[in-house]
């Protein structure tokens, strides 16, 4: 895998479509706390983020995705949509809000997928909307402002 920046993002192999989206650093919380993720473009101003590998250690006590883990999934979303659609390396922006509404619960064993809409990017914001499904399962939706990085 070629690094890109701060992350890896190049064609995955086993997944015609999509590209890899790790952080360069294996010990740094996505990879370590998540797992494996792909993404792809989806429409215009959007993406879709897949956690491939949905396991126990993502669970609740009632063996169902831990609500945690599902903002976790949309925080890395948010800035992997930054990337993907606008080509702005996200590394170095920061998260101001997220409004998060849990409507249907993640399942084990099923990949779980964020996709982020950028609504608006000004100077020094990104404003996003989305939706956490699993299949035809809602399981959230979200808005969220980013910050981007200081010029310095």
């Amino acid at each position: 895998m070629k690094p890109t920046g701060e992350f890896i993002h190049v064609p995955d192999p086993e997944n015609p479509g999509w590209h890899t989206w790790r952080v360069n650093d294996d010990a740094r919380f996505n990879t370590h706390a998540l797992g494996r993720m792909i993404i792809r473009p989806e429409g215009e101003s959007g993406a879709r983020l897949r956690l491939l590998d949905v396991e126990t250690r993502h669970s609740n006590l009632h063996s169902n995705v831990h609500g945690g883990v599902t903002l976790a999934l949309i925080d890395v979303a948010m800035f992997a949509a930054i990337y993907t659609v606008l080509g702005a390396d996200a590394a170095g922006s920061v998260t101001l809000d997220l409004h998060n509404q849990f409507v249907g619960s993640g399942k084990i064993g099923e990949p779980l997928d964020v996709v982020s809409e950028v609504v608006k990017e000004t100077r020094r914001l990104v404003f996003l909307r989305g939706t956490v499904e699993q299949g035809d399962h809602l399981v959230a939706n979200f808005i969220g402002t980013l910050r981007k990085p200081s010029v310095r």
